[in-house]
C-alpha cells in the first residue's frame, strides 16, 4: 500500500470516501500521523488519521474534476443568456448610456478555486480582481486591498469545516476558519465606516459559522445548516450582486434555486444590488 503523502488525493474510507479531498499536510502527533484535508470540489477543510484514508482511483477524479468545469460552463452559459448579464461598460446607442456592473474583490483561501473563480467573472465580463489568500492572512490584508481596489462587493471564502460536527454550533473554536472570516468581515465594515462606503459582504465557506457571520455584518453567508457548499455558491452571489440595479433589492429567494442546497446552504439579510446607468452625454 503506497504511503500517503501532501498533494495526494483521497477519500476517509469511515465516511465511505463521500468526499474526495487532497492531503494538504501531514502532521506528527503522539496518536500517530494526522492528515489535513481539504475539498477537490467542496470548500471543506478537515483532518483525518492516515490510516484512514485510501487513494482514490485517478478515473474518479478525473470524472469529478470534469464534474467542475462542466458546472462551470454551465452557469457561464445560463448567466449569457440573462438580460442583466451586460458586457462590463456595454454601450447603449440609444440611451447614450453605460451599463457599469458592480465591482468584485474575492478573497479566496484556495489557489485552484481562485483561478476557476477569475474564469468564471471573466467569461461574464464582470468587473473582478481575485485574490488567493490563505483564510487566517485574509483579515491582515482585507483593509488594505478595499483602500486600493474600492470595490462594491466583497467575496470571503475558501475552506472551513466543523471539527466536532453536530454539537458546539456556538463555539467559534469548533470551527477550522470561520474567525479568519468573521476578522475578516469586522475589518471590511471598519474600512466602509471609515471611508464612507457601502459594499455588499459574502463570508463563508462549507460549515461555516453563519450566525457569527451576519452578527459581523455580512450580506449573505453560509453555512446555517451546517452543511456543505459547492465552490460556485459565493460566485452565484457575487455575480447576482453585480447584475442587479442598484433600485433593486436582492434577497435568497432571488438565487435560492441556483445554489447547491438553497438556503440551507446559504442565507442572509440581501442587499441592493451593484448596477448602474452612467450617462455619457
Amino acid at each position: 500500500m503506497n504511503k500517503i503523502k501532501k498533494g495526494d488525493i483521497v477519500g476517509r474510507k469511515s465516511y465511505n470516501k463521500d468526499i474526495i479531498f487532497i492531503v494538504k499536510n501531514i502532521m506528527k502527533t503522539t496518536n500517530g500521523e494526522i492528515a489535513i484535508l481539504k475539498g477537490v470540489v467542496e470548500r471543506v477543510e478537515a483532518d483525518s488519521n492516515i490510516e484512514d484514508l485510501e487513494i482514490i482511483n485517478k478515473q474518479i477524479i478525473k470524472s469529478s474534476l470534469k464534474n467542475i468545469d462542466q458546472k462551470l460552463e454551465y452557469r457561464i452559459k445560463k448567466a449569457n443568456t440573462k438580460e442583466e448579464s451586460n458586457t462590463l461598460k456595454l454601450f447603449n446607442k440609444r440611451s447614450k448610456e453605460e451599463i457599469i456592473t458592480g465591482k468584485i474583490l474575492h478573497l479566496d483561501g484556495d489557489r485552484k478555486y481562485s483561478e476557476k473563480s477569475y474564469r468564471y467573472y471573466k467569461k461574464l465580463r464582470l468587473n473582478a480582481v481575485v485574490k488567493n489568500i490563505p483564510e487566517n492572512k485574509q483579515p491582515r490584508v482585507i483593509y488594505n486591498l478595499l483602500m486600493y481596489y474600492n470595490p462594491d462587493i466583497l467575496i470571503i471564502t475558501g475552506h472551513d469545516g466543523m471539527i466536532k460536527r453536530g454539537s458546539r454550533y456556538n463555539d467559534i473554536y469548533n470551527y477550522r476558519n470561520s474567525r479568519h472570516f468573521i476578522n475578516t468581515v469586522k475589518e471590511a465594515r471598519r474600512y466602509e465606516k471609515e471611508n464612507n462606503k457601502n459594499i455588499v459582504i459574502f463570508a463563508g465557506a462549507c460549515q461555516s459559522y453563519f450566525e457569527a457571520l451576519i452578527s459581523a455584518g455580512a450580506n449573505f453567508a453560509s453555512s446555517p445548516a451546517r452543511i456543505l457548499i459547492d465552490f460556485l455558491d459565493p460566485l452565484i452571489i457575487a455575480e447576482k450582486v453585480a447584475t442587479t440595479r442598484k433600485e433593486d433589492y436582492i434577497t435568497i429567494d432571488d438565487v435560492e434555486k441556483d445554489l447547491r442546497d438553497g438556503k440551507k446552504g446559504v442565507n442572509g439579510i440581501g442587499a441592493y444590488g451593484k448596477k448602474h446607468l452612467k450617462n455619457n452625454m
